[in-house]
């Protein structure tokens, strides 16, 4: 058998002695004033002995009534605890959710201040640039201009054929009269050496 510990000693000590106010003690008294009543002689100490008994049974009745108080005070208090327990356990399971809850809002807290970020830069960057309105104003101004300056283009090609030709023309016309002019060179050279040949002979 193992060592009897110091908590075992005072455990027997409690069961045996109730709450520690001496129980063990008064049944042992009782018992020898019940054995010394028995073996009395006289009728005299037989009523001291009797007295005696009744003394420490109405000892040992309010002992045990003081400990059933106890007791029962001890249960209501047991019960109190696991009470305040299951408060304290509903308590941290409701922290807990709490937390899980609060975390979640961090989140679509954290998420819609970066979509906000993003929408403030894009608005920035939308603000940066003309809005449909004058860029469609834009774009008709730059669609006239263009017209325009085909319309200018086409004007410049016709003058600009319209002066090929003349200028053909006039190429032509040069080449002409040069050639006129070579003729009628020819005819007075030979103009001039046709009289010099009737003289001669």
């Amino acid at each position: 058998m193992g060592a009897v510990t110091d908590d075992d000693v005072i455990r027997k000590r409690l069961l045996i002695d109730g709450d520690g106010a001496g129980d063990d003690r008064r049944i042992n008294l009782l018992v020898k004033s019940f054995l010394k009543w028995c073996s009395s002689g006289s009728q005299e100490e037989g009523y001291s002995q009797y007295q005696r008994m009744l003394s420490s049974l109405s000892q040992c009745e309010f002992s045990m009534g003081k400990t059933l108080l106890v007791h029962d005070m001890n249960l209501r208090e047991m019960e109190n605890y696991e009470k305040i327990y299951v408060d304290i356990e509903s308590g941290i399971a409701a922290a807990h959710e709490k937390i899980t809850e609060c975390k979640k809002q961090i989140l679509q807290a954290k998420r819609i201040r970066k979509n906000r970020q993003e929408y403030d830069a894009l608005a920035k960057v939308i603000q940066q640039h003309p809005d449909r309105h004058e860029t469609l104003k834009q774009l008709e101004a730059l669609d006239k201009e263009l017209k325009q300056l085909s319309h200018t283009k086409e004007n410049v090609e016709d003058k600009l054929e319209l002066r090929r030709k003349q200028f053909y023309v006039l190429l032509s016309t040069i080449h002409e009269l040069q050639q006129t002019l070579e003729n009628d060179d020819k005819l007075a050279e030979e103009s001039q050496e046709s009289p010099m040949e009737t003289q001669n002979p």
